[in-house]
Order: structure tokens, then sequence, then C-alpha cells
């Protein structure tokens, strides 16, 4: 299970690879994440907004969650379930499966498309944390329609199961603000926010991005907790053009495009309405890749 004193470093938030015929390519999952978890990551994040979850239906869930736990057998890496919906009852159901196949913990979204009252994403939260797994909760704003307070954000982390938080919120002023007042740990969800935040107090990163060079992401995070800055800001520096890349269009097509042009998995299928990447940017990230 999850503890709080767990979360730090680089998560790295996994992709769904399909076939041609849009089902689930177990080969390519396989042989992929094993490839990323022999990096030594410090969490594996399966099924979050990175691995097409609202398009994942709850048997196809467990085969996802059957397959990390053996891929991640006999090692100390986190495996870290995204079970949140945009309905509690679901997300619920979600979680307890979860909870039942052997996650370390939860990644529980703000509910999307309803846009709910502060009080009533509390309540969301409070709901799946009484299933009993660790939660870390996950505002995305941009995604959801509607994100946490301040307050919000600290009614939550002060629940029992709840361990830490995933912040995308945009800028580093939610992850400033809760390290000023003690909560427990942030992830940075903003790539391009990451080394800012690190130094507004988050404990590291749940970045999409780090499903490439996965190493090179690594190093930031230990050079930067080592005290080498600089170099660390250097290294960040030098990611960041792939970083806008990936995110120039909506996540995961760039990623997933880039990962099937590597090898990495042998298709970048999509489930609709998530569609391919455009020919612009099939172009610049082929120019990316010819170096």
């Amino acid at each position: 299970m999850l503890t709080a004193e767990q979360i730090y470093g680089i998560y790295v938030p996994v992709v769904t690879p399909f076939n041609a015929a849009g089902e689930i390519d177990l080969d390519s999952y396989q042989r992929y994440v094993n490839n990323i978890i022999k990096n030594n990551i410090h969490g594996l994040v399966v099924n979050g907004t990175t691995g097409e979850s609202p398009t994942v239906n709850i048997q196809e869930l467990q085969t996802l969650v059957d397959a990390s736990r053996e891929l991640l057998k006999g090692s100390t890496i986190p495996l870290v379930i995204g079970t949140g919906t945009n309905d509690t009852a679901s997300t619920v159901a979600r979680t307890e499966l979860a909870a039942n196949s052997g996650a370390d913990a939860a990644l529980v979204v703000v509910p999307y498309y309803s846009r709910p009252s502060q009080q009533g994403i509390i309540a969301h939260f409070r709901k799946a944390a009484e299933v009993g797994i660790p939660i870390m909760a996950y505002d995305i704003p941009g995604r959801a329609g509607v994100g946490m307070s301040v307050e919000t954000a600290r009614t939550i982390l002060e629940m029992d199961n709840v361990v830490g938080l995933k912040d995308c919120s945009g800028s580093p002023l939610l992850v400033s603000e809760l390290t000023r007042l003690g909560s427990k740990p942030v992830l940075c969800g903003d790539d391009l926010n990451f080394f800012d935040m690190l130094g507004c107090g988050a404990a590291g990163g749940m970045l999409a991005s780090a499903n490439v060079h996965t190493a090179k992401f690594l190093s930031i995070y230990e050079q930067y907790k080592a005290g080498r800055v600089d170099a660390a800001r250097a290294d960040f520096e030098r990611m960041v053009p792939l970083m806008k890349l990936l995110f120039k269009e909506s996540n995961p097509a760039p990623i997933k495009w880039l990962l099937s042009a590597t090898g990495e998995i042998s298709s970048d299928t999509l489930r609709l309405p998530m569609t391919s990447i455009s020919d612009e940017l099939r172009v610049e990230l082929n120019s990316y890749l010819a170096g």
C-alpha cells in the first residue's frame, strides 16, 4: 500500500496501446511497460489521462491491472491505478477493483463534465477514500472543467486514506500554498511546470513526457534533490522543446505516435473521440527524431 513517504520522484503515467481493431495490445503493453520500469522509476501509473481512461471499460481495467502486477512482481515500484470517472458510483466500483487486485493506490480525478461544487468534489473524494485503498487525488481543471480551491485540496488531503495530490492546476500557486500549510505530498502533473514546481515544494512529478527519455527525467529530479540545481535546470531546459511538441495536440496522441515511431508500441491507434496527430505535428516530431 502506498504511503505518503513513497510519493516522490518520477511517476510515469503510461499509455494503453491498442491494435488496429481498437483492442488492447497486451504484447505491446508488456514490452513497453517493462522497458519503462527498468529505469527504476518511483511509481507506475496505469489508466490515467495518458492511458485514455474514459474509454477503458472495467473489464479492460482488470486486464491492465493484472498485467501490470505481473510486470512489477518482485519490484518495489508502487502501482497506481486510475479509477476516477465523472460518476461517483463508478469511481467507487473501479477503486474497489484496484483494491481487490493488489494495486498500491488509486488515482482519482476531480469529476469531469459535471462541474460539481467544491462540496460535491469533497463528497466525491470522501466516498472514494472510504474504499480503504490509498488515494491520490488529481486536480486537472483544464479537462474537468472545475478545479479544487486551496481549502478543498486541504480538506481532501486531510482525509484518512488520501495520501497525496497530482497537481495539474496550470501554475505553481496551489502547490506553493499547500507546501506553506504543511500538506501531504504533491506531484506536479504539468510537465512544463515541473522544474518550477520542484522549487515550490512539489515532491516530484507524474509526467507523461517521462514515457520518452525516462532516464533523463529521473536525472533531472535526482540532480535537483542533490542540490545540483543549475545542472538540473540546464537538463530540464534541453527537454522543453520535446515537451512542447508532446503537448502541442491533445495528450496522449503525440506520445503514442512517438512511441510507435520508435518501436516501443506497435501502433499509435487511439479510441474515438481521440484521433492521431496532424500531418504538421508528424513532420515536427520526425524532425526531432532525426536530431
